[in-house]
């Protein structure tokens, strides 16, 4: 059978099984005594290599085995973690991402880990460096009962102890004989489903042959295991055979009477195995990372993972939402123009069928936003890693917080903004935080803090990311860019401290003095920033010195759908996107007050700005100033609040969003058009372009 049809699923599940080992690797880095989270790592690892095997990615399924090796000490107490094997672990999982990177372009995943592999033996033989005296000095010959059945299969003496504790702590133990059919063509497969499907409810203590070699189909028709569960054994074998291709499976419920029994009738065999010594747990790393949302830590006991829920997700080509949404944007138009004739004509039965329309329409809407809107989490789960491994290498201290990850974007945006923000972030780490020294001395915690968070306002998503360093220095910035060319002197001197940070965006700028892997090669934020712009977004930077720097990015939804409040000023109709509005209210003339050429208006406890419409757009035929008493629309951006007067409200809507194209690109407070139901084209208000 050709596997090539499953190479795509395989690509999208080997990243999201390698995106959660990174995620539980750091967990436990920071709690290296919970069993339970190792026990979810080692599962996970489990099935990427049985998934790599399938495939026939040999590499990848054996290097996957030998960090499985070192996982599984761990789980059964025999091994403490410690920083070398954090370290051998993470660039093992570096490793098998480029393996799979490599699968993606066309490749056959190969790479040379030697060293990676011969750090992971070492690691089950208790070669551990840096404990002074290798633990393999301390080797001895340790007796192990063997215990084995009429079948074959051999259980040693802690096997052996993990049944007898199950027993005795109410769970079933089960000896199972499963075949597979004669004609079956991808037996590994359906032995992997078998294996699947046990793990979910319980743990699989020994196979005959081995799951390795079941893995890699180095196997006949059948295969035998020992299984300790919670789950009725009844229930468990029409599970079994109705798995397609399964022939029959044999389950036999074993007590402490007939395990004793399998013992055989020769003396115990002793069998040289190694000591592993149990290490001094890992101190803990200078990276934390916390989110808005952070789960209490679980005891550091040997208590099972709870089962993974079957997936109820399938993947669906980006092109094709894409075609969906269109053809929903079209039929959204229709029913806005029907709604309109309906409420002229006034026939009941036309009103009631465009009303239930209306309302099936609207569900159907929803259904359509929420296929192509990501959680921005998939994005920032992989930061965690990378600033940990940047802090190694820098020897910072700092620590990552992660605050509205599940803000979502545009699936379309998602793909596109991940290398943007790595590059932010580095510099954050790099430039920003200074070491643990300099921090020290300047009086400051010698743990500095990278924020990360993402907010929804207006029709735009925003995402900053702010340290607590050492800001940026804007003499520095300038004489950078006076040498370089970048400005001239004239210009220099008359700058503004947020126009010389934007120097730091100009193509080959930096200011590091040493040129190393992580910055001072001349490439960064130019790239950062020509990104951003292509997704039709923009950046900006403000900084303290001494006391740290933020950047915010400013991202479109890119929806073509959205709820906005339709508005009239004078001979023209606006829409205002609905998630920029505060509230709307009236505004007396008198209560506007010049200030600096500016208006203001009291707001609650407060002044906030009035922004004329009529007056930015030069609308004919209406002027506020004229008029005694003012609507308005209060809208936010972030923390701030401004007033835009209008004449008067048309009402909420839904409408679809158009681009103006290139014709008329980068109009200031414009962010699209809309065409109404009476065929008329709005212009879509840019909220946060009126608000600095």
């Amino acid at each position: 059978m050709d596997m090539n049809q499953y190479l795509a699923m395989f690509i999208d599940e080997s990243n999201d099984h390698l995106q959660s080992l990174n995620e539980k690797m750091l967990e436990l880095e920071n709690n290296p005594t919970d069993l339970g989270i190792v026990q979810v790592i080692f599962r996970s690892a489990h099935t990427l290599k049985g998934m790599a095997a399938t495939m026939g990615f040999e590499d990848l399924a054996a290097l996957t085995h030998q960090m499985e090796n070192v996982l599984d000490l761990v789980r059964n107490e025999k091994l403490t973690m410690q920083e070398f094997i954090f370290d051998t672990l993470f660039k093992g999982l570096d490793a098998l991402e480029s393996m799979v990177q490599d699968i993606t372009q066309g490749g056959e995943g190969k790479a040379d880990v030697t060293s990676i592999v011969e750090s992971l033996q070492a690691i089950v033989r208790g070669d551990i460096p840096g404990d002074g005296v290798a633990a393999t000095a301390n080797t001895t010959a340790v007796p192990v009962a063997v215990i084995m059945n009429d079948k074959g299969i051999e259980l040693d003496e802690f096997q052996r102890s993990v049944i007898e504790q199950s027993l005795s702590a109410g769970h079933q133990a089960l000896y199972m004989e499963v075949s597979i059919r004669e004609d079956c063509q991808l037996k590994a497969v359906r032995a992997y489903m078998v294996f699947d499907l046990l793990e979910r409810y319980g743990d699989v203590i020994k196979s005959e042959p081995s799951t390795q070699d079941i893995e890699q189909d180095k196997f006949e028709r059948s295969f035998s295991l020992y299984y300790v569960t919670q789950k009725d054994a009844a229930e468990l074998e029409p599970m079994i055979t109705s798995i397609s291709e399964i022939e029959s499976v044999k389950v036999t419920l074993l007590d402490a009477r007939s395990l004793q029994e399998m013992i055989t009738s020769k003396e115990p065999q002793s069998i040289a195995a190694p000591a592993v010594e149990t290490l001094a747990p890992a101190a803990p790393v200078a990276t934390a990372v916390k989110t808005e949302t952070a789960a209490p830590a679980a005891k550091a006991t040997a208590t099972k993972a709870p089962a993974p829920a079957p997936s109820r997700t399938i993947r669906v080509d980006i092109d094709r939402l894409d075609v969906l949404m269109n053809l929903f944007s079209e039929l959204l138009i229709d029913r806005v123009r029907l709604e309109q004739l309906a409420s002229e004509v006034k026939v009941p039965a036309l009103t009631d069928t465009v009303e239930h329309m209306g309302r099936v329409s609207s569900d159907l809407q929803n259904i359509v936003l929420k296929l192509r809107m990501v959680p921005v989490d998939t994005v920032f789960n992989r930061f965690p890693r990378m600033v940990r491994d940047l802090a190694k290498s820098l020897d910072k201290k700092l620590e990552l917080i992660i605050t509205g990850a599940e803000t979502e974007l545009d699936r379309t945006v998602i793909d596109e903004i991940g290398d943007p923000l790595v590059h932010l972030l580095r510099n954050s780490v790099d430039h920003g935080i200074e070491s643990v020294a300099a921090r020290v001395a300047a009086g400051k915690d010698e743990v500095g803090t990278v924020k990360l968070s993402a907010f929804h306002s207006g029709n735009h998503v925003f995402i900053e990311i702010e340290d607590d360093g050492n800001g940026i220095d804007r003499d520095v910035v300038l004489r950078k860019a006076l040498k370089n060319g970048v400005v001239s002197p004239e210009v220099a001197s008359s700058m503004k401290d947020e126009e010389v940070y934007q120097l730091l965006f100009a193509p080959g700028f930096s200011t590091a003095e040493v040129i190393s892997d992580i910055s001072g090669r001349g490439v960064g934020l130019d790239v950062v920033k020509s990104k951003i712009t292509s997704l039709g977004g923009h950046v900006t930077v403000s900084s303290e010195l001494g006391k740290g720097t933020k950047f915010s990015v400013q991202l479109p939804l890119t929806l073509s759908i959205i709820s906005a409040m339709l508005i009239r000023v004078g001979s023209e109709k606006y829409a205002i996107p609905l998630t920029s509005i505060v509230e709307t209210g009236i505004i007396k003339a008198k209560q506007v007050r010049d200030l600096h050429g500016s208006q203001l208006i009291p707001y609650r406890d407060t002044h906030i700005p009035l922004v004329s419409l009529s007056r930015v757009f030069e609308v004919p035929d209406f002027d506020e100033r004229e008029e005694e008493e003012t609507e308005i629309v209060v809208i936010r951006k972030g923390d701030k609040l401004a007033a835009i007067a209008v004449e008067n409200f048309i009402g909420q809507n839904e409408i679809v969003l158009k681009s103006l194209g290139s014709y008329l690109p980068d109009t200031m407070g414009i962010s699209g058009a809309t065409i109404l139901g009476d065929g008329q084209v709005a212009l879509i208000l840019d909220p946060n372009a009126f608000i600095k």
